[in-house]
């Protein structure tokens, strides 16, 4: 083997590896543009904001393992790509509930969204706009509808409703969304009361937050955003006037466990636009409100956030596609991280998808700017997926590109029949 041959650098050939990159001086734009996914934006988040404001949006009900089953799905997926199929231009917009969005996925409502950072859902609604997707104000949120509106002026607003146990609240906000030029309503059934979450609990978290020592402790290293909190109006609902509480307190005095199928059909005959049921969690329950004639359902089990070792929406998606038909249209949120889950529930049979923790993620480590970030990431994410598949268009995805792997596997009932889902 002949030695290698060496020689003196050449200062031209060191020129030109020593082209430094210009230095970022805004500190918000360097740590976003460093945050490559939605866990780098977790990161961030978890690093600028208070323990008991980030435990409220990261934490889900109970032992959390809805949560964690539902992130584990998307990830306990195998592709299958098609080779020597061009797809140099990917088109990733797609027609939803009578309208355009630009990516299969909008924003899902969140509640107490001011808490996480002070723009809110100003912020969310505002980086929809300027993407061309949905963005859905919650019941619970902390902006107005009007504002939201101002936020949103020309782009596609949703309103997702909780039937109250004084009626005529719910009501008032349903002719208020109608009014202010809404599209689609989101009439949320998973809710009768609220669930354990018991990361609040443990951080003695309530609306509005509360000065203890721990929380005065924990905000030393974090004084911007208790600067935000105190500079910035009051934080309540928007929506309702009943403050102070913890969260399941709060819940479980506004919410009626009674709700029924008669009131979704007064909720229909006041609302002019169209309407579709957020947290079906079966088979059945999907059928029937398909025949019912709702303009659309979305599969979720509330972010992990009510009923612990509730139904995997993705896992339940392909079963519902089956029975419901293909031209349904069925929707899910619930554990989307990636912008691969996105093009893979698509696969499945998705019409469309919702992001809750991922845009707050981006809200809680830079406000607006961190929700642009979000959807970039997301959008490139979409984008490489569906040119590595060899799809051109969101209708070119099939089941066929997707395999479910399975780790939760039923086993036998009493009367020796797997569910459906498990044949």
């Amino acid at each position: 083997m002949s030695p290698v041959k060496r020689q003196l650098p050449k200062p031209g050939e060191l020129l030109e590896l020593m082209q430094f990159k210009k230095p970022e001086l805004d500190a918000r734009k360097r740590r976003l543009d460093a945050a490559l996914t939605i866990s780098d934006l977790r990161t961030i988040a978890k690093r600028r904001t208070p323990k008991a404001a980030f435990d409220y949006t990261d934490g889900a009900a109970e032992g959390e393992l809805s949560l964690a089953r539902a992130r584990q799905a998307f990830q306990d997926i195998e592709f299958h790509p098609d080779i020597l199929r061009p797809a140099a231009e990917v088109d990733m917009s797609t027609e939803i509930l009578g309208g355009p969005s630009a990516l299969p996925f909008g924003i899902a409502p969140t509640g107490f969204t001011r808490l996480m950072q002070t723009e809110g859902e100003t912020a969310g609604a505002g980086a929809a706009g300027a993407a061309g997707i949905p963005f859905t104000l919650s019941t619970l949120g902390t902006t107005s509808i009007e504002d939201v509106k101002a936020a949103n002026p020309h782009g596609r607003n949703w309103f997702q409703l909780y039937v109250m146990r004084e009626r005529e609240i719910s009501y008032g906000l349903v002719k208020r969304a109608a009014a202010a030029g809404f599209d689609t309503l989101q009439f949320t059934v998973d809710t009768p009361v609220a669930g354990a979450r018991l990361r609040d609990k443990r951080n003695g978290f309530s609306i509005p937050p509360q000065l203890t020592v721990g929380t005065i402790i924990n905000a030393i290293p974090r004084p911007w955003w208790w600067i935000d909190f105190l500079t910035t109006p009051k934080l309540e609902f928007a929506s309702l006037s009943t403050t102070g509480g913890t969260v399941g307190e709060l819940l479980n005095a506004a919410m009626d466990p009674t709700i029924s199928y008669d009131d979704l059909d007064v909720i229909r005959e006041m609302w002019p636009g169209k309407i579709v049921v957020k947290g079906v969690q079966n088979v059945e329950d999907s059928k029937r409100l398909i025949d019912r004639g709702v303009d659309g359902i979305i599969l979720s089990n509330h972010g992990g956030r009510q009923l612990d070792r509730a139904p995997i929406p993705f896992h339940l998606l392909p079963e519902v596609v089956r029975e419901v038909g293909k031209d349904a249209t069925v929707m899910i949120d619930t554990g989307i991280m990636n912008g691969a889950d996105i093009v893979a529930a698509v696969a499945m049979g998705a019409k469309f998808t919702l992001i809750g923790r991922a845009y707050l993620y981006g809200l809680m480590a830079g406000g607006r700017q961190g929700v642009d970030r979000t959807i970039e990431i997301l959008r490139t994410e979409i984008e490489r997926t569906m040119k590595l598949l060899g799809v051109s268009t969101l209708a070119e995805l099939e089941p066929r590109h997707v395999t479910q792997l399975e780790r939760l596997v039923p086993r036998a009932s009493n009367g020796g029949v797997l569910s459906a889902a498990s044949r």
